[in-house]
Parts: structure tokens; sequence; C-alpha cells
């Protein structure tokens, strides 16, 4: 299984101060050595971490394949067809969110979606788009022609922490999630499955599966069991370690549970 790794967080400890360091570029080749397969960057439309030069420098730069993750804004698309990267996911953005709370609009007419994956695409860059597990977001990216979707694990990430991680004790708690242990453990279960069957379906339809969202080094494994899956774009959970450990060896813990 591939795994693209998402330095936005590298980019967020930068806004922090208002500062140069650190620089989201001395990653690239950090990457690499540990045996990431892609880079993953989100140029977000109110700037709050990856700026215009970062995604300029990377995309130019980098000597892995560039993944990104931008809204359908018209200027987004401008942004995206200039720079050329490998692959651009497109994703929903709320500039009152912390993180993405959820997957692309895709169901119904979406005229500007469809019209943001033509000027990509015309472009000769793979589209990906960040959808919610659901059978009607996978039929309607079969229709809107793209190469990739990437499945929102959100749902799955929360029922595990609430499950194992203790969170109920700490002001991180997931208050619609408050619920028996046996509860939660069904609900994962049925979540799972739901990735499951959506991944082998998305992938008889031509489409290839890529999923993120909250994944981590404790809740990784079942998502890896799921043979469909091709590629995990992980970036937070990697940060936090590496402050730690340092980035390689970060990379290096998550790719080596990511063996099937």
């Amino acid at each position: 299984m591939k795994l693209g790794v998402n330095i936005d967080h590298i980019a967020v400890l930068r806004e922090a101060r208002r500062i140069a360091d650190p620089d989201p570029m001395d990653a690239l080749s950090i990457c690499k050595r540990a045996g990431a397969d892609q880079i993953t960057i989100h140029l977000r439309e109110d700037r709050r971490h990856m700026q215009d030069f970062d995604a300029e420098n990377i995309i130019r730069l980098s000597s892995l394949p560039v993944n990104l993750e931008c809204a359908i804004a018209s200027d987004m698309i401008d942004i995206a067809c200039r720079l050329r990267p490998h692959r651009v996911t497109l994703v929903p953005e709320k500039r009152e969110e912390v993180t993405t709370e959820g997957g692309l609009a895709v169901t119904g007419k979406q005229p500007r979606l469809k019209h943001a994956i033509e000027r990509l695409q015309a472009e000769e860059i793979e589209v990906s788009l960040f959808i919610d597990p659901t059978t009607q977001a996978v039929n309607a990216s079969k229709e809107l022609g793209v190469e990739w979707v990437e499945f929102h694990t959100g749902k799955y990430a929360n029922i595990y922490a609430m499950l194992y991680s203790g969170l109920e004790k700490t002001p991180y708690t997931i208050p619609q999630l408050e619920l028996p242990r046996n509860t939660l453990k069904k609900l994962l279960d049925k979540e799972l499955e739901n990735l499951r069957k959506l991944s082998c379906d998305t992938a008889e339809l031509g489409i290839k599966v890529a999923a993120g969202h909250g994944l981590n080094y404790h809740n990784v494994s079942d998502i890896v069991a799921i043979e469909m899956i091709e590629e995990l774009n992980i970036g937070q959970s990697i940060v936090a370690r590496s402050v730690f450990s340092g980035l390689e060896q970060a990379i290096l813990d998550l790719k080596a549970l990511l063996i099937r």
C-alpha cells in the first residue's frame, strides 16, 4: 500500500509564529529517504498553513509525485492548472472548520465541480474526489469521470478513538459518540464493512481508491487490510510523532504498518 505524507502541519508550526521556520521544503528529501510514495499538501483558500510559494516550490522541486488538495473555487483551479501537480484532490472547505470535516458534495447536478474536473484533466492532471463513503457518492464520482476517489475516514477514526483512546475522560470527547462500548464496537465493525464493500465497488467501476483523515499508528491496521485501497494520505499523526522521534523515523514507523 502506498503512503502519501501530508506535510501541511509543518507549515502549521511555522505559521504559529509567522516566521520562516520550519520550512516544509526541508521535508521533501526526508520523506523520500523514508520511503514515502507521495507528498500531499492542501492549499486552503484562507492560506492558514501552506502558502502559494510553498505549493509552487514543492510541486516544482519534489522528486516524489505531489498530490495537491484544494477547493473547487475557480481561483484555486487556476493555481492548480498553472502548477500542474501529478494529482489534484478536490475537497470541501469551510472557513470555520479546524480540518476538513466531511466529503465533497458530488451527487446531483454539480456544474462547477464538473468544470473544475474538465479543466484539470485538460492539463493532464489526475483528479481525485474526497468523498464520504456512500454508494451515492461513488456512483456520482464515476459519472464525473475521475481517476481516483479518497474516502473520508473521519467517522471510522472518531468511533475508534472513542472506543479505544479514552477520549471520554478528556476535553476532546465526541459527544454524539458517548455510547456504551459494545455499541461503539458494533458501529466500528459496520463502518469497516462499509469501507470494505465500497472500496470493492469503486474498484470494479475502474476508479482507484485512496483513504485518509484521522488515520494514525493505532487505527490504521484495519484500513490497511482492505485490499482495494491502494493509498493512504496521512499527515497530522506523522508530524505529531516526529516531534519526539524525528520525521524520518515517524514515516518509517508508519510504513511498517502498511505491509500487507
